[in-house]
């Protein structure tokens, strides 16, 4: 007669989630851990990418400064010449390639991290089964958007100070760039913008997907709402903050990196004629002009503008937020 004994489940290992990971936030890390790597890695090349630029452009001026070729006079001096060429290609990565990616970035956030968050969920079916457990919809909704979101916020943050830093140090106050504040991918790319539209864009698309429920069609929808949206700020952006307007002598020159909203001349009668009715050449209707006058936005109104720009998109996300939480209690 056999006398084995069973072993005891009771005594059998239990594998458990590391301290701190368990239950509904372990899982959501778990699901997002693509997002988490893809968004690591891009932001170190990109970091890797800024410091580079930095170091170069640093060492170059540097050397112009030591061999007394800083200033564009010393330029035709076929040693100035041969030192400040280098200082093209660390210029072109940041203006013609980290710029756009940045200013972009928003948009791609939007269609490929907010979209499909819940629209495949819904795709799937598998939001059936979340209602049915024993977290609630609420909870479960709040962590699975604070992993994304808290990734996002730190991305987009770090990208905003870092590209802030070299164009500010390197750029702006450089030997050979000319980038003003206000230009379509400068702007974005600096302060508080792109943290602002990529929150922004986030939460657009997750409501997007909550609405629609099919994840390409979300996606596209996102792409499209975020492109909108940022030309109706870009049309908009010039009336955030108060421009100067001021009247100088005839054929002034607007200020350095200044963004130039109109311009024109002062007649003798004290009208003022846009350059869109008499043009820089001043045709017989701009006859006898006095002055010139113009109305633009000083380097120095890039804060400014972004603060009003920021609190404008912070209040649109809380919106879209709170109106992706109240569907999710219905």
């Amino acid at each position: 007669m056999s006398t084995t004994v069973l072993p005891d489940r009771a005594a059998a290992p239990v594998v458990s989630a590391a301290p701190g990971l368990r239950g509904l936030f372990w899982l959501v890390l778990r699901q997002n851990r693509l997002l988490l790597w893809t968004l690591g890695t891009l932001l170190i090349l990109a970091v890797a990418d800024l410091l580079w630029i930095h170091i170069a452009c640093s060492q170059i001026v540097s050397d112009l400064r030591r061999t007394d070729c800083y200033y564009p006079e010393t330029w035709d001096r076929p040693q100035c010449w041969n030192l400040l060429q280098p200082i093209d290609r660390p210029n072109f990565w940041y203006l013609q390639v980290l710029q756009p990616a940045v200013t972009a970035l928003p948009l791609l956030i939007g269609v490929f991290i907010g979209a499909p968050l819940l629209a495949q969920e819904y795709e799937r079916g598998t939001i059936r089964l979340i209602r049915a457990q024993s977290v609630s919809p609420i909870r479960w909704l709040a962590v699975r958007l604070a992993v994304p979101g808290l990734a996002v916020l730190a991305v987009s943050g770090v990208l905003a100070v870092l590209m802030t830093w070299v164009w500010w140090t390197d750029i702006v106050h450089g030997p050979a760039a000319f980038d003003p504040p206000f230009q379509f991918f400068t702007y974005p790319a600096l302060g508080l913008a792109p943290i602002a539209w990529s929150l922004f864009a986030l939460t657009l698309g997750v409501l997007v997907g909550q609405l629609v429920r099919r994840t390409l069609p979300a996606m596209f929808l996102t792409g499209a709402l975020v492109a909108a949206t940022h030309g109706l700020v870009l049309w908009t952006r010039p009336s955030f903050y108060p421009a100067v307007d001021r009247v100088a002598a005839l054929r002034t020159t607007q200020p350095t990196n200044s963004w130039l909203l109109d311009r024109g001349v002062v007649l003798p009668d004290g009208t003022r004629v846009s350059t869109s009715s008499c043009g820089f050449s001043f045709s017989t209707d701009c006859d006898g002009a006095t002055a010139s006058w113009l109305r633009y936005h000083p380097a120095d109104h890039l804060v400014p503008v972004q603060l009003v720009e920021a609190g404008i998109l912070v209040a649109l996300t809380a919106l879209l937020l709170g109106a992706v939480f109240r569907r999710m209690r219905a």
